[in-house]
């Protein structure tokens, strides 16, 4: 009988370089792969597990909906879909929200609705292109490629999407030079460029986006899905910065592991789309809705408390430690730069038995958002001694 690595290589396209760990189970930031192996999870499937492996309270929330209606079409209502919009603005301030499936869809949804709306502003195509930064990511569609800020990602799949233009990351001069330069109807930009390298953008930057875009009448984008629904330390990571963007995007842990993704939608854009003119078939599933309900309500100022602790004491055990150059980042989203190659510290940390993720040069962190101090502190030192190693 083929196991399943040969019939992962045999039949699965190969877009991924993965690991030699079948994982088959776990609980909480534990898994545990096929040769019963133990693993401290510090990946959280990249983000998206918030509260770790088969939680009990997100499975009976699951399972429950599950019994009732796995799925309805969007021409009809959703209980659980249209309670998690109402959590979602409530908490936001937003006023409206489009589901779909994925941080790619998401953020499709609001370059067409940036787009859209400078439409139904200009009456033509005038006021298009979208200023995005260098190092950012957005996803792998052929037009979140081209929102993204990397030459990389820029080959092979031609044509890409026109209609983007890149501004250096924290450089403002740049921001507006690109404003003046273009006929802009938004620009979008991630708080910490994850895929990117864990970049944190400082406040002054964010701020001057902020303002550009109220002086220009653009839209102001922020792109969640990696740093939203608890990850930073707040609900959403633009809230550590005193603003109110115009659109927010976000997926990966909204729904604690299924795929869900949101675009949140701010007065000035709460009804540029109407019938016809968006859509998706499995957008707002309502298993997946009930599961973000449940994820959602329970990211509260205690648990945003807890991820700052988190993140303290995984900087205070890093301080200093041999081949640690520094550590970027905020809450459980942290990029550890070390004297040596980000991937060989991945792969000889999953045989010591702590998964962790890289980003460009760094190593990075996603840990659940409740995990047990004491299994984190039991992760570090063991990432510590690899490093050094």
């Amino acid at each position: 009988m083929e196991n399943t690595l040969d019939l992962t290589n045999k039949y699965i396209a190969k877009t991924y370089n993965r690991a030699p760990v079948q994982l088959i189970r776990g609980a909480g930031s534990l898994a545990y792969d096929a040769a019963g192996n133990r693993y401290i999870d510090l990946g959280s499937g990249i983000a998206v597990n918030q509260f770790g492996i088969a939680d009990p309270d997100w499975i009976q929330a699951v399972t429950a909906q599950l019994s009732c209606l796995q799925h309805t079409s969007n021409l009809y209502y959703s209980e659980p879909t249209a309670r998690l919009a109402k959590i979602l603005c409530e908490r936001t301030g937003m006023e409206r929200v489009f589901f779909s499936n994925s941080g790619a869809e998401a953020n499709e949804c609001a370059i067409k609705t940036a787009r859209r709306r400078a439409y139904l502003t200009y009456g033509d195509a005038s006021h298009s292109t979208i200023i995005t930064l260098r190092g950012s990511f957005h996803g792998r569609t052929i037009t979140t490629l081209s929102a993204t800020g990397q030459d990389s990602f820029h080959t092979e799949f031609g044509p890409f999407t026109g209609g983007f233009v890149y501004a250096q990351s924290g450089d403002i001069e740049d921001l507006y030079r690109l404003a003046d330069g273009e006929a802009c109807c938004a620009v979008m930009l991630e708080t910490i460029q994850g895929e990117g390298g864990v970049n944190v953008l400082d406040a002054e930057y964010i701020q001057a986006a902020w303002e550009l875009c109220q002086q220009r009448d653009m839209l102001l984008i922020i792109d969640e899905v990696q740093t939203g629904n608890g990850r930073c330390g707040s609900l959403y990571s633009y809230m550590h910065y005193g603003i109110t963007p115009d659109i927010v995007t976000t997926a990966k842990g909204l729904a604690g592991g299924l795929p869900m993704g949101a675009t949140l939608f701010g007065s000035r854009c709460a009804d540029v789309l109407t019938p016809g003119s968006h859509g998706s078939t499995f957008g707002g599933n309502p298993v997946a809705a009930a599961g973000a309900v449940n994820i959602i309500n329970r990211i509260n100022d205690e648990l945003l408390s807890g991820v700052l602790q988190r993140e303290q004491l995984i900087r205070d055990l890093l301080a200093g430690a041999n081949g640690v150059v520094d550590v970027t980042g905020r809450g459980l989203m942290l990029g550890i730069r070390c004297a040596k190659p980000a991937g060989e510290i991945m792969a000889q940390a999953a045989r010591a038995g702590v998964l962790v993720l890289t980003a460009k040069d760094k190593v990075r962190l996603l840990p659940a958002l409740n995990i047990p101090t004491e299994l984190l502190q039991e992760a570090i030192e063991i990432l510590k001694r690899v490093i050094a190693e």
